[in-house]
């Protein structure tokens, strides 16, 4: 089995089979382009003839390129290779896995960046005023109030958040959202989410979906388009700026500052596992590292014998 035919194959199994997302297959497709580039310069074609030293000699010439690669873009570049070869090991093509003995580079735990509660109502200020508040919203800004509103609430990712049809909001209280994968979870909605959606639902989108071609979709542009993951880090941008926030605000912000403020509210760590769509609770327990930091914070200045 030659790389390419190989390569072909496995994205083909990855979009179909495993359901990744066209944001995941880009980066896979990015790396193995990348590594069948270098097999061809050793004139690879097959597979079954690729040895241990040969994944490590492409691995180690990346790692010592210029400029030099962040450890999480060779350990996103060694996972890719791993699974393409333990594919081919699957499916026959060969019957050694040459990267059995690859130890994957030690990351940097980093904590996520959350908001206070109050820069997160000052971020969803800077969308548009709320339905009902003394200044009168325009339409654009109806929208995009609302597609905050909807991040903050349901912790989902900005690519979930754009792919909602208007269906997955069910009798206005709960959201249906499909994860990685196509995994579906369902997750409530607080009263001010449905307050901005039943606003942006009644007096918005009636009119956006006129402008162009029929759409199922939730979020649409001002031409009637479905809206853009590109679009929606647009609005949260403009957003943060015009709340004085730090320019690097982006929509994963507000899905980590959801599951924080819900840990700090007392929320199950299973619970927040299950509304964030995590696979495993230790992805979600690096936010509980965040909610220690408070509990510091508040012993430091309340215990008589903290300092």
């Amino acid at each position: 089995m030659t790389p390419e035919r190989a390569l072909d194959r496995y994205l083909r199994h990855l979009t179909i089979e495993r359901g990744l997302s066209p944001h995941s297959l880009a980066a896979y497709r990015r790396d193995l382009a990348r590594y069948l580039a270098w097999l061809e310069t050793r004139d690879v074609t097959d597979v079954a003839a690729l040895t241990a030293n040969d994944v490590d000699a492409f691995l180690a010439e990346v790692a010592s390129g210029e400029p030099r690669p962040a450890a999480s873009s060779l350990a996103r570049l060694q996972s890719s290779v791993r699974g393409l070869h333990r594919f081919a090991l699957r499916e026959g093509w060969t019957e050694v896995d040459p990267t059995t003995r690859l130890v994957a580079p030690k990351l940097p735990k980093r904590l996520p960046k959350a908001l206070t509660i109050d820069q997160v109502d000052r971020l969803l200020d800077g969308a548009g005023p709320a339905p009902g508040a003394q200044h009168e919203a325009s339409a654009v800004q109806l929208r995009d109030r609302a597609l905050l509103e909807l991040l903050y609430a349901t912790g989902a990712r900005v690519s979930e958040a754009v792919s909602l049809d208007v269906d997955d909001v069910i009798d206005t209280e709960i959201v249906r959202v499909r994860g990685k994968g196509s995994k579906e979870r369902i997750v409530p909605l607080g009263s001010y989410a449905r307050e901005a959606l039943a606003a942006y639902l009644t007096r918005v989108r009636p009119d956006l979906s006129r402008r162009g071609r029929a759409s199922a979709r939730l979020f649409l542009g001002v031409r009637g388009a479905p809206l853009s993951r590109q679009s929606a880090w647009l609005v949260i941008q403009d957003a943060a700026e015009r709340a004085g926030l730090d320019a690097n605000v982006s929509p994963h912000t507000l899905r980590h500052s959801f599951a924080t403020h819900l840990l700090q509210g007392g929320a199950d760590v299973r619970v927040v596992q299950e509304l964030l769509g995590h696979a495993s609770v230790s992805t979600t327990q690096i936010y509980t590292h965040v909610s220690v930091d408070t509990l510091r914070e508040v012993y430091a200045s309340s215990h008589p014998r903290a300092r």
